[in-house]
C-alpha cells in the first residue's frame, strides 16, 4: 500500500502503539529481573525444618488397631506374629526374648528413639532392609506423631 493513502496521524499512532508495546514489554522484564533478584537470598538460606507433630494419644490407640493383628502392648503384651511393643520408645531394636527376630533386625544396632521409629514405620524394609515386618508403612505424618504418642504411653 503506498504511503499517500496512510495519514501522517494514522502513521504517527501506529508508531506509537508498537513504542508503548516495546515499553510493556521491557517493564515486564525489568519487573520480573528484579522479582527474581529479590528472591535470591531465600535460595541461599537454610530452610527452616518443620515443627514437629504433636500426637495425640487417643488418636493414636485408634490408628494401633492396624498393627494389633501382629502386636501387643500393655501388661501382659508379649510377641506373637510380632514382637510386643511396650516400652518400645528407648528399648535396643530386636532385644526383646519373646520374639525371632530377623538377622536384619537383630544386627541393626539402633535404639528406639522417637524419630528412628517415625522413620521405620513411615517405610519399615526402607529403615532395616530384610526385616520380617510386612508392612507397606505410614504415609501419614500426622498417624505416626499420634500412634508414637499412643506408644509412649504404653
Amino acid at each position: 500500500m503506498p504511503t499517500s493513502f496512510i495519514s501522517p496521524a494514522a502513521t504517527a499512532n501506529v508508531r506509537n502503539a508498537v513504542e508503548r508495546r516495546a515499553l510493556r514489554r521491557h517493564r515486564t522484564a525489568l519487573g520480573l529481573a528484579a522479582l527474581l533478584l529479590s528472591c535470591t537470598p531465600l535460595l541461599h538460606a537454610a530452610p527452616t525444618p518443620a515443627a514437629p507433630l504433636k500426637g495425640d494419644p487417643v488418636a493414636g490407640k485408634a490408628v494401633f488397631y492396624r498393627c494389633a493383628s501382629c502386636h501387643q502392648v500393655g501388661p501382659s503384651a508379649r510377641g506373637a506374629f510380632g514382637p510386643q511393643l511396650s516400652g518400645a520408645i528407648g528399648r535396643k531394636a530386636g532385644s526383646t526374648t519373646d520374639f525371632r527376630y530377623s538377622a536384619a533386625m537383630k544386627n541393626a544396632n539402633i535404639v528406639w528413639t522417637e524419630q528412628n521409629l517415625a522413620s521405620f514405620l513411615k517405610a519399615p524394609s526402607d529403615f532395616i532392609p530384610g526385616n520380617k515386618m510386612r508392612f507397606w508403612g505410614l504415609s501419614n505424618a500426622q498417624q505416626v506423631a499420634d500412634l508414637l504418642a499412643y506408644l509412649r504411653t504404653q
